[in-house]
């Protein structure tokens, strides 16, 4: 079956052509940077008063085929890059950066630790893109995009005396999966961007949401 030019493998590699006895490249195809999941403004902190929560966030896990600068596009079995069109930065950069702003405008409620805070945060979130590409229901037709992430929220053993002898209590665990299905406005790249951007943000707001109900 071939697909749409829109959704046609990018090539990687140049066409050799030998002319007049001299080895030629041909000139590669223009390729669009794009990015989704701006990062949100943080509203102002109220006075010096900390919140109430703080986690760390374990660095994204991806798929192989989605993690990088590539957009995927699938119909039926048959999967393809969207050619001419890049992420500036590999999307699981982009999505865990997204992941954060979206904490970030929950500041008085939650904050998160830099990766190389000391200390051993109380909570700790590990998040796992199971999916995230432009599904197409038949070659040609307006795509959805399907974002799917597994949500992991532990706490770490807590410490209490017990007969004069510190003893760690068991930290709790609990998990969800998220998924956010957005219908691209059309068939062009622009409007497949657009709707990435919006499943992110849509589905890291989710889970940030998530984690403030479950730590309380």
């Amino acid at each position: 079956m071939i697909l749409r030019p829109v959704l046609r493998l990018a090539a990687s590699a140049a066409v050799l052509t030998a002319l007049s006895g001299c080895a030629l490249l041909s000139s590669p195809d223009p390729v669009q940077n794009y990015r989704f999941g701006l990062p949100m403004a943080a509203p102002s902190a109220v006075g010096d008063t900390p919140a109430p929560l703080t986690v760390s966030i374990r660095r994204i896990e991806f798929p192989q085929a989605t993690g990088d600068d590539k957009i995927l596009g699938v119909t039926g079995l048959e999967t393809a890059y969207i050619g001419g069109a890049r992420w500036v930065s590999p999307a699981s950069t982009l999505f865990d950066d997204s992941l954060k702003a979206a904490f970030a405008n929950r500041a008085d409620r939650i904050r998160v630790l830099g990766r190389r805070e000391p200390g051993t945060p109380p909570l700790i979130l590990q998040v796992t893109v199971t999916t995230f590409e432009a599904r197409y229901a038949a070659p040609g037709a307006v795509p959805d995009v399907v974002v799917t992430a597994r949500a992991q929220l532990r706490s770490t053993p807590e410490r209490r005396a017990v007969g004069g002898t510190i003893r760690p209590e068991e930290g709790r665990s609990v998990e969800r999966v998220f998924t956010v299905t957005q219908p691209a406005g059309d068939n062009r790249v622009s409007a497949i961007v657009a709707a990435f951007d919006t499943a992110t943000r849509d589905i890291n707001t989710q889970i940030a949401d998530w984690t403030i109900a479950s730590a309380n």
